[in-house]
């Protein structure tokens, strides 16, 4: 059999042509009422100017998870604490520079300040319903992640990362609805989630209102158990 590739100094030189691969990270924040994408204002071509997803080319050294984390960092300054592979694209015409295939992440942090920089001139918080002309596939790359996120809502306790360590049952509600886009009734979304147990009542807080609102937490370890009984994934 005729082999591909031949031994160098350097390591191998290949007789057929590799491609470039990158990384792409859908984060997503929310506001207390919206559910928000971080996105990079592209300094360099191809999109110049164009807004995108924070990502860029994989070093020769590094694993895929360490160039999402390292490119977000340069690109944003944001730092989370995990993200989660949701897909791979490799459309032929994806990027004008040739064959580029990119691995791409998702990640659930807090809304905070972030700062464009290395070849990204500024970043920003958009709201998911209100997101300006994308470059590249990213469009279809947070369509992916939105569906990824649906999905994880039922069986991961991912929802948890972007509200307070302390909450109220009207921003769950809230943020449940802004990722599922759907409508909830107020009495049935708390007894359900009352009845889940994946919530603990802690204290109420200070509000300027009729009275004050009363605050959760959440139960790690009721829900593993929940978890291992298999009795997570009912979809509201």
């Amino acid at each position: 059999m005729k082999e591909d590739y031949k031994k160098t100094d350097d390591g191998y030189e290949y007789k057929y042509p590799r491609a470039a691969i990158t990384t792409d990270c859908v984060i997503f924040g929310f506001d207390g009422r919206y559910l928000n994408i971080l996105l990079v204002e592209r300094g360099i071509e191809p999109f110049k100017g164009s807004w995108a997803l924070p990502g860029g080319f994989l070093k020769m050294d590094e694993r895929v998870e360490e160039c999402a984390f390292r490119e977000l960092k340069e690109e944003t300054s944001l730092e989370p604490e995990q993200i989660e592979q949701f897909g791979v694209f490799s459309s032929l015409d994806r990027d004008p520079r040739g064959r580029v295939v990119t691995v791409a992440f998702y990640a659930l942090v807090k809304r905070t300040h972030v700062i464009g920089g290395d070849d990204a001139n500024d970043a920003r918080w958009f709201p998911i319903e209100d997101l300006p002309p994308l470059a590249f596939d990213h469009k279809e790359i947070i369509d992916e992640a939105m569906l990824a996120l649906k999905r994880d809502l039922h069986h991961q306790p991912i929802g948890f990362m972007l509200l307070d360590e302390q909450f109220s049952m009207p921003e769950l509600q809230r943020l449940y609805e802004a990722i599922l886009g759907r409508h909830f009734d107020r009495r049935n979304f708390q007894k359900k989630m009352m009845a889940s147990g994946i919530v603990t009542p802690t204290v109420y807080s200070e509000s300027t209102g009729h009275r004050p609102s009363k605050l959760f937490t959440f139960n790690p370890l009721e829900y593993k158990k929940m978890k291992e009984e298999n009795t997570n994934g009912k979809e509201f």
